[in-house]
């Protein structure tokens, strides 16, 4: 490897969201075998926990790109040296230390090590980090007075909106419009870890990943499910097994009010079908006309809902 030899800078670049014991055996190699390791900030915990393990590091101070490349090029002209990379992902300093180089008859050899990568979800630590900042002081002065009660109307609103997205088709709008759902989650985690509520954003996780499993035995434990229609009749039964003092028989308990009718009726006739209960599709009345429809799309594996927002697009 050439960061073990002499005349070399090494480029250490590591993730912030990974903890740098997490780093690879490359990584401790070469700045084991390093004459000298530099970094920016003697307090960064990346820093800071190599420091810790035993690695001395020396804080460079430098104005500008230009003059931190050109200090670590004229390091490393007769000795292996390596940089620890800046959370900021040292702005300029790639292009500073091509001009150093090509100045230079015998160049260093120069690589870029990647020493850690961001696990999957990694970046929810970003949006967390965010969040934390808008509502403390010195943040947002209007995230932080919002409540509960004052966000509910966007929680909603934004649902709605990551709902057109998926009607339109447009991927990129989604993605979007699922960041302002999950913006909304982070806020009203946030607020509750501010009060007495007891949970804060590690608690829903938490929460929801224990659902997950325990909703899915026949993927996480024993359970046997090889269908989406066994999936269902054992996602039922375990939800009357969590809630034990809901009215099996009312197959409205449960139903958030706020629904669009169609989408509770739609929710009502999956119930009554999961259940076994007969629902009465025959009546003259328009309310029986419009349940049997529901009934109808539900048949052709559609949602009413869906069908009728689709269709008043088409006329206006």
């Amino acid at each position: 490897m050439t960061s073990g030899t002499a005349a070399s800078l090494t480029l250490l670049v590591t993730s912030p969201r990974v903890p740098a014991g997490l780093m690879s055996r490359d990584a401790w190699d070469v700045l084991a075998s390093a004459a000298t390791v530099f970094a920016a900030d003697a307090d960064d915990p990346v820093t800071a926990a190599i420091a810790t393990s035993g690695v001395e590091v020396a804080v460079l101070s430098a104005d500008t790109a230009e003059q931190r490349a050109r200090a670590l090029v004229e390091s490393a002209e007769h000795a292996p040296v390596v940089w620890i990379g800046s959370p900021d992902a040292d702005p300029g300093l790639t292009d500073a230390l091509a001009g150093e180089l090509t100045r230079l008859e015998q160049p260093p050899s120069i690589e870029v090590l990647v020493a850690s990568w961001d696990l999957p979800g990694a970046r929810m630590l970003d949006a967390v980090a965010v969040m934390d900042t808008l509502r403390s002081p010195g943040g947002c002065p209007w995230d932080a007075e919002q409540t509960h009660a004052s966000l509910s109307k966007y929680l909603l609103e934004e649902a709605h909106e990551a709902v057109e997205a998926i009607e339109a088709d447009d991927s990129e709008h989604l993605a979007e419009e699922l960041g302002d759902v999950l913006l909304q989650v982070l806020f009203h985690a946030r607020i509750a870890a501010e009060s007495d509520a007891g949970f804060d954003i590690d608690d829903v996780a938490a929460g929801l990943v224990a659902k997950m499993l325990r909703r899915h035995p026949h993927v996480f434990a024993d359970g046997e499910a090889s269908s989406p229609e066994e999936v269902e009749a054992a996602w039922e039964t375990i939800k009357a097994e969590e809630k034990p003092e809901r009215d099996r028989a009312d197959l409205l308990a449960g139903i958030p009010v706020s629904l669009s009718t169609l989408l509770i009726a739609d929710k009502v006739l999956a119930r009554a079908e999961r259940r076994g209960t007969p629902v009465a599709l025959d009546g003259d009345d328009i309310g029986s006309r419009l349940l049997h429809l529901v009934a109808s799309a539900r048949e052709s594996g559609q949602s009413a809902d869906a069908l009728l927002r689709a269709r008043l697009r088409a006329v206006t």
